[in-house]
């Protein structure tokens, strides 16, 4: 036996004060006259014994009531191993509030277990023990220590989230605030329900006590729906637009008959009913025919119980009526031009001579046509670089009189090839990539029925060197058109000018008016249709904004004013953790006009419902963590105390000093002497 605090042994001294008082008790007595002394003598021995029994019985108790109560102070305690903790600690407590804890166990939900272990954790620690209580939040007032009554009320607090983090990453904020206290022990809890995707600690410093605290639901399924993305980067108008869903089954057994239904303006559509086999994933396709322009909200929906934080999926997406276009010349408009942008609905076409160019303008262009301008000023260059490097599409048509030396400025300065050797030779393309965004899903017909354009001249395009992508392509191997990637644009490099008696391209309206239209249409930075809360606070659109005073808001479930960096065109905000439930959120410069919509989800981590059970636990982490088992988890708090400070007795002790102070009450209530 060892005592915690062995100074108030010292107090054993005391132990003397019972006994004096015992020596120099002096009973003074009453003389009483007998007629006979025999009888006197008597009663006189027998009533001396009792009196000296009665007093030593009462020393006896008061020097046991003493030396318990002294025994108390000290707090004795058994040790059960090396790890005996005295002095202040610094306590860590991590309560787990993701979306897995809404599973349930044996009595209730995981969640409400978690919360009750953990005031079981703050309620075994003394008064001068500090806390942090920290959750899947993280959030500011969690990186700070509070006192017991504070840190029982910050634990009520906690409700489920949407937000995961990985074990590690949680690890790592505790670090941060116990490495700054000067505390003796510093020790650090994790109850959650251990799932493999998050659960990646590293214990590796024997500075801090680890203790893991398992909670198990009693079923473990679940059928989630994953992901979901367009076949096509850009979606139209009065198209059909492909919408794959991949939809997983978690568990080991199959899951049947899987109803998906998507709710869209308003009203819900069944899409079908799926069934997945054991630990496996299917991708359905859905049809998504947009009849009107402007921003599309999308809500894929399963039914499955009792995970359903992934049985929803929400997706945005926008459809642009019109698309504005500027074409650039230097003498009088392209007949094949105008009439490849008059009766489409989707263009709005603006014609710009190369002499009167206002360079300010061209951000507010998704496509900028170059045709046959005999020279590419410096000034024109650099604002077409920047241009691509914002996200705008450029196609350049040379011509034979263009001076090619400013030609080769402008493709080098965007790293691009090199035009070269204006070629008389007559050749056909026959090689279309079908595969890319431009062609792709443009042409029924199969391949030998397209008719593709011939050239009497063309310039040699040289990509030596250069990441180059080629769309169209002439019998002999050399490119007809190609596309570069510039920033987040792209630039479309034809070798053969636009005049029809050199190329008939403008004669084949089948592969004319659809390349200009998704040329216009393409982008390498595809707006994204979906984003992951906790994962994604970084969004970037369109700048409207009309001064650098104007302020965005976003509003959804809730409303905030976040963050937010122009540059050019394109303003960039930052939401700072502020989105906590999965849904639409749109952004407003003014409340009354929606500027754009954004779909965030609850991260799939946590979607396989696999746990790491207590013998993995073990196995890992035993020899240099505690393991809480399910009869150490019963009752925690005596696991802590004994754990910290061994079998503790001073309890004990107080109760004897209690049982012999009443027994001394007794003797000398009801002891006649």
């Amino acid at each position: 036996m060892q005592f915690l605090f062995p100074l108030f042994l010292s107090a054993v001294a005391l132990l003397a004060i019972p006994v004096i008082i015992h020596l120099f008790y002096f009973r003074r007595y009453k003389k009483v006259k007998f007629t006979n002394v025999r009888f006197l003598r008597e009663i006189k021995e027998e009533s001396s014994i009792r009196s000296r029994l009665k007093n030593l019985l009462t020393l006896m108790c008061r020097i046991l009531a003493v030396l318990f109560l002294i025994l108390g102070f000290a707090q004795p305690f058994i040790r059960k191993d090396d790890n005996i903790k005295k002095g202040r600690k610094a306590v860590s407590v991590f309560v787990d509030n993701s979306y897995s804890m809404a599973s349930l166990s044996a009595d209730a939900p995981l969640m409400d277990e978690a919360k009750r272990k953990a005031e079981e954790i703050v309620q075994a620690h003394d008064l001068e023990d500090e806390f942090q209580i920290i959750s899947h939040d993280m959030s500011a007032r969690q990186q700070r220590l509070i006192g017991k009554e504070q840190a029982l009320s910050m634990i009520e607090e906690i409700e489920l989230t949407a937000e995961v983090n990985s074990l590690s990453k949680i690890q790592q904020r505790q670090h941060q605030l116990l490495d700054q206290v000067d505390h003796d022990n510093r020790v650090i809890y994790y109850v959650s329900d251990f799932q493999n995707n998050i659960s990646d600690l590293k214990i590796e410093d024997t500075t801090y006590e680890y203790n893991l605290i398992p909670l198990h639901a009693v079923v473990e399924h679940n059928v989630s729906i994953d992901s979901a993305w367009f076949d096509a980067p850009v979606q139209m108008l009065n198209t059909a637009n492909i919408l794959y869903v991949k939809v997983s089954n978690w568990s080991d057994q199959p899951a049947e008959n899987i109803q998906l239904t998507m709710r869209r303006d308003g009203a819900v559509k069944p899409i079908g009913s799926l069934n997945i086999l054991p630990r496996s994933s299917v991708v359905d396709t859905v049809s998504i025919s947009v009849l009107r322009p402007g921003i599309q909200k999308v809500e894929l929906k399963i039914t499955d119980f009792p995970v359903q934080f992934d049985d929803s999926y929400f997706l945005t997406f926008d459809v642009t009526q019109q698309i504005r276009s500027l074409v650039v010349q230097d003498n009088g408009a392209n007949r094949y031009l105008d009439a490849a942008f008059a009766p489409d609905e989707f263009f709005e076409k603006e014609d710009q001579r190369a002499s009167n160019l206002d360079y300010s303008t061209f951000n507010r262009f998704r496509l900028i046509v170059l045709n046959e301008l005999r020279d590419i000023s410096t000034g024109l260059g650099s604002a077409l670089k920047n241009y691509l490097e914002n996200g705008g599409n450029l196609v350049l048509f040379p011509g034979v009189q263009s001076a090619m030396e400013s030609y080769n400025n402008f493709l080098g300065s965007v790293q691009a090839g090199r035009l070269e050797n204006w070629d008389t030779t007559e050749r056909t393309v026959n090689y279309f990539n079908a595969n890319e965004f431009v062609f792709k899903d443009v042409f029924e017909s199969s391949r030998s029925n397209i008719r593709l354009p011939s050239t009497q001249g063309n310039f040699l395009i040289n990509s030596t060197g250069r990441p180059v992508e080629k769309l169209l392509g002439y019998r002999d191997g050399r490119s007809y058109l190609v596309k570069y990637r510039v920033g987040r644009g792209h630039l479309y490099l034809c070798a053969a000018p636009l005049d029809d008696q050199i190329n008939d391209l403008v004669k084949q309206a089948e592969i004319f008016l659809p390349m200009l239209y998704k040329m216009a249409l393409s982008t390498s930075a595809n707006r994204r249709i979906a984003y992951t809360i906790g994962s994604d606070n970084i969004i970037e659109m369109e700048n409207t904004a009309s001064s650098a005073e104007a302020v965005y808001k976003v509003t959804g479930t809730s409303s905030f004013i976040p963050g937010q960096q122009s540059f050019g065109k394109q303003v960039i905000l930052n939401l700072h953790d502020q989105i906590k439930d999965a849904g639409f959120y749109d952004v407003y410069l003014r409340e009354d006009q929606p500027l754009a919509s954004f779909a965030f989800n609850s991260n799939r981590l946590e979607s396989d419902p696999v746990c790491q059970s207590i013998e993995y636990l073990r196995q890992q982490y035993g020899d240099r963590a505690n393991i809480v088992g399910r009869t150490q988890l019963a009752n925690l708090g005596q696991f802590i105390q004994e754990k910290d400070q061994g079998i503790v007795l001073w309890k004990y002790c107080l109760i004897f000093a209690l049982i012999f102070l009443a027994l001394e009450a007794l003797i000398i209530r009801f002891w006649k002497a």
